[in-house]
């Protein structure tokens, strides 16, 4: 069984925003829109599903005997986002090794098979961690997931439970309640946001639709409407609510035996904080907590800069 960490005491260091950035969206976009990237030398290829699909991931491997850290990304993001690429960078720096899975359909390419990838989808987890221990059993597994990939490694760390084959992970803005972030998409400001993961989902949808003509028709223009007519379907859920029942991480956190730090901020409008099962969280003596009175959903703008990644790497370095 792992080492809790309940009696481990890390100083962290305190989040302090830009004195500019006054409020999440501006924490959020400018982190998303206008980052420096910065990616250690890595190597693209792919690897096999066991339903004769693939998987892109980008491996950067370093000389040393520390972990490989798995990296995952967000909804309708891909290992090139700012935040996948500056943790590789900041990773092998400090010698480890790091592989940051592509969901299916976010990679270079459409994927082969008829389903794309789901806020819980852990078979593709599970996969890729044993391709990880197959290729590199000498390391150690990390896990580091961002908000979707986040949200499914927390269910996949309590499904496991004990058995999972990670050994220490973070999650970085995961949503709490699939169902409340998904409505909370639809008011507001969060629009914007609402309207770009449409655009790129339905695109995914329309290709992938020449392949597979019978696949199920979008007539809305929510995320809980698209995940009501075409996720819920396409992976055998009964309907929007079935799917964000099943595949919320408040439903997973007190089955978690691996080393687990959360990093959230308070004020995040896409995963809103006031879901979070804190009661359950707090018992549970494998999980750490950074929850912020600043900051937005991912983007963490700090002064001085990369808090978060300061943060992963002293939590990967105890």
């Amino acid at each position: 069984m792992q080492q809790t960490v309940r009696n481990i005491k890390i100083d962290f260091e305190n989040f302090t925003p830009k004195w500019w950035a006054w409020n999440a969206h501006i924490h959020t976009i400018v982190a998303s829109q206008f980052s420096t990237i910065e990616k250690c030398e890595f190597e693209r290829i792919e690897i096999p599903t066991p339903d004769n699909d693939f998987h892109e991931i980008d491996i950067a491997v370093a000389d040393t005997d520390k972990p490989m850290v798995a990296l995952f990304h967000g909804l309708e993001g891909s290992s090139d986002r700012y935040y996948i690429s500056n943790l590789m960078n900041t990773l092998y720096t400090a010698g480890f090794s790091s592989a940051a899975l592509n969901f299916r359909g976010c990679g270079s390419r459409l994927n082969r098979q008829r389903r794309f990838y789901h806020s819980g989808e852990t078979e593709s987890y599970q996969t890729f961690f044993e391709w990880i221990r197959e290729h590199y059993p000498n390391k150690e597994i990390y896990a580091i997931g961002f908000s979707l990939g986040a949200n499914a490694l927390v269910k996949y760390l309590g499904e496991e439970s004990e058995n999972s084959l990670v050994q220490r992970s973070v999650a970085v803005s995961p949503p709490f309640d699939l169902k409340e972030g998904s409505l909370r998409m639809h008011k507001g400001f969060n629009r914007i946001y609402e309207i770009r993961f449409l655009r790129t989902l339905i695109e995914k949808l329309e290709k992938k639709r020449e392949q597979f003509p019978d696949l199920p028709t979008f007539s809305g223009n929510s995320m809980y409407e698209f995940d009501d007519q075409i996720t819920a379907p396409l992976y055998g859920f009964e309907n929007a609510d079935d799917y964000y029942h099943h595949n919320s991480s408040k439903h997973f956190y007190g089955d978690v035996k691996t080393p687990l730090l959360i990093i959230h901020s308070k004020e995040d409008t896409l995963c809103p904080f006031e879901f979070a099962p804190l009661e359950t969280i707090e018992e549970n003596p494998y999980i750490q907590t950074l929850f912020t009175e600043k900051g937005g959903h991912v983007g963490f703008l700090s002064s001085p800069e990369d808090w978060v990644n300061r943060s992963i790497l002293k939590w990967l370095q105890w």
